[in-house]
């Protein structure tokens, strides 16, 4: 019986691609593993009106931890138009299926690294070392929003708030609300997570990333959280800043700084600008991590355009493949792997497309491999 059983969710697009490159990874580190594949994406949507189908749900649920390929989503309507027939006007809604694994399994932090390797042509600059904290289940993707607005909560935000008497004349199918939901409970994970990290890793300083001054009830209960956790981590610094600052510092000084935490839209805005600085999404990986589980990820999407031509990055779900070993306590192997990412990107003799080269997916995999020492 193999040591770890692991979810093998390839989904949309790339997805397959890119996940056939890791594999070639783990199985030359020798990971004791099964992989177990699952049905989820676009496809399943389409057929079953589900692109998460409890099948899938209940084989997470009998693993140690999931990899993540890519998936595709749309918006609500045009979503709702590629149903087969069958499905046509039967009340389905499409919502992601990452987003559903993170709240069904309560995933609560979200992890990405943001490392410019040297050698890489893409990189804003060689010493970028930063890694981002999201939180991952609350927020904006709370999923609490109403359209049409509903009446109940209208009288309910009239009576008890007086800013929205402003609205008090719009049509309710006018009106669309989203509601960003923090409880002070994921407010303290999140931060307390991310000064682990640092003191783990001997960071020096962590910087919460909101917007108090305007959003002051949510951003504000995830600062002053901030504040008194940082109380028990005298040697690491607690730096604060609002998120179009920080666009704005990261872009121009990403040296600076060592560890982020943000709120989930926040963190994901500021991931992903972490991420280009460091060569773009094709090297961003992504740990989504709860009490007992994990899911690894990168943070691409599934490009379609692309999918079947072996000719995407496969470096973030490397390195996504990389994050999963450290979780599972094989740091021999994470290291490994991240030797022959870095020697790969250094010798820049195998690249693939978006770094100005010809090699496939699969070469660079297979370069990876050779170069893992």
């Amino acid at each position: 019986m193999a040591k770890y059983k692991i979810a093998w969710l390839e989904g949309d697009g790339v997805g397959k691609e890119v996940m056939e490159a890791a594999k070639l990874v783990l199985d030359a580190v020798g990971l004791d593993a099964e992989y177990i594949k699952g049905d989820v994406g676009w496809e399943f949507w389409k057929a079953e009106g589900n692109p998460l189908p409890e099948r899938t749900i209940e084989l997470l649920k009998s693993t140690n931890c999931c990899l993540f390929g890519a998936i595709t989503s749309k918006p609500k309507d045009e979503a709702a138009k590629e149903l087969v027939p069958e499905l046509q006007d039967k009340g389905h809604v499409y919502s992601s299926p990452i987003v559903g694994i993170r709240q069904l399994l309560n995933l609560h932090t979200n992890m990405r690294p943001c490392k410019a390797f040297k050698g890489n042509p893409l990189n804003y600059r060689d010493d970028i070392d930063l890694v981002v904290f999201r939180e991952n289940t609350e927020g904006l993707y709370a999923g609490v929003e109403f359209h049409p607005m509903n009446p109940d909560v209208m009288n309910a935000l009239l009576e008890h708030h007086k800013k929205m008497q402003k609205f008090k004349a719009v049509p309710l199918d006018d009106l669309a609300l989203s509601c960003r939901v923090f409880t002070r409970s994921a407010c303290q994970t999140i931060v307390r997570d991310a000064f682990e990290y640092a003191k783990k890793f001997q960071r020096k300083s962590v910087t919460v990333v909101e917007k108090p001054n305007v959003i002051r009830e949510t951003s504000g209960l995830m600062i002053r959280e901030a504040r008194k956790i940082a109380k028990e981590y005298p040697g690491i610094e607690l730096w604060e800043t609002n998120v179009d600052a920080m666009c704005m510092w990261l872009v121009k000084n990403p040296q600076d700084y060592d560890v982020l935490v943000a709120s989930n839209m926040f963190g994901d805005i500021i991931s992903d600008l972490s991420a280009q600085i460091v060569g773009g999404l094709g090297f961003a990986s992504s740990a989504n991590m709860g009490d007992d589980y994990a899911l690894f990820e990168p943070t691409h999407g599934s490009a379609p355009k692309y999918a079947g031509q072996y000719k995407v990055n496969p470096t973030a779900m490397i390195l996504a493949s990389k994050l999963m070993l450290e979780w599972l306590g094989e740091i021999k192997y994470a290291k490994q792997v991240e030797t022959g990412v870095a020697n790969v990107i250094g010798e820049g003799k195998v690249r693939t497309y978006d770094m100005g080269g010809t090699s496939s997916t699969l070469d660079v995999a297979n370069e990876v491999v050779k170069k893992m020492g």
